[in-house]
């Protein structure tokens, strides 16, 4: 089973969050931001991830702490669940089309962070939703399960369609990056040996 679950407790926000990366996308999300909430439970449904997340988090402040470290903790899972990545097909991609917003995006499980975003949003907030945090949460996952991953918007005009695109890609994404390569079942994928 490549299944993680992790616990964070800082002074900002007490986190736990479990992971299957071979689930039937199941999610159980609760983690005070309403926004997030939305876009994780996209996430893991089109990932086919099972996912729980709940968290206490300092919203009275705003939303900033708690939504990059479930960012964090999510890409501490992911890289927990995968071990070292014996057998996964590595790369994934996805162009994830929705209404008139057009998002791309691609990830490389290299071991290395970077995130190239590219991505205007026309509002700074989706509800109570600060629309920056969007880039803060897939930083901090990239930082967390280091990767080469690229997220660039090719259309669009609404913020909720866009961020909505960037979670239902990133899952569609993850979720060819993280399967498990039939052929090379106990390979690391890589000529050097190791991710």
């Amino acid at each position: 089973m490549r299944t993680a679950e992790i616990t964070r407790d800082t002074r900002e926000t007490q986190i736990r969050l479990s992971l299957n990366l071979d689930g039937s996308g199941k999610a159980d999300i609760a983690t005070g931001v309403g926004f997030l909430d939305h876009m994780l439970e996209l996430f893991a449904h089109h990932g086919d991830f099972d996912l729980s997340v709940r968290c206490q988090g300092d919203t009275q402040v705003d939303g900033h702490h708690s939504v990059e470290d479930i960012g964090i903790v999510l890409g501490q899972a992911f890289t927990r669940a995968l071990g070292d990545k014996r057998g996964i097909v590595r790369y994934g991609q996805f162009l994830l089309p929705m209404d008139e917003t057009l998002v791309l995006c691609a990830a490389d499980l290299s071991g290395r962070d970077f995130l190239g975003w590219v991505v205007e949003l026309p509002s700074q907030r989706v509800g109570d939703f600060d629309t920056e945090l969007g880039k803060e949460f897939w930083l901090a996952f990239v930082r967390a399960c280091p990767g080469s991953v690229h997220i660039r918007q090719l259309a669009g005009e609404n913020t909720h369609h866009i961020l909505e695109a960037v979670f239902k890609g990133m899952g569609r994404t993850l979720k060819m990056a993280v399967a498990l390569d039939p052929r090379h079942t106990d390979e690391i994928p890589s000529t050097k040996g190791v991710l």
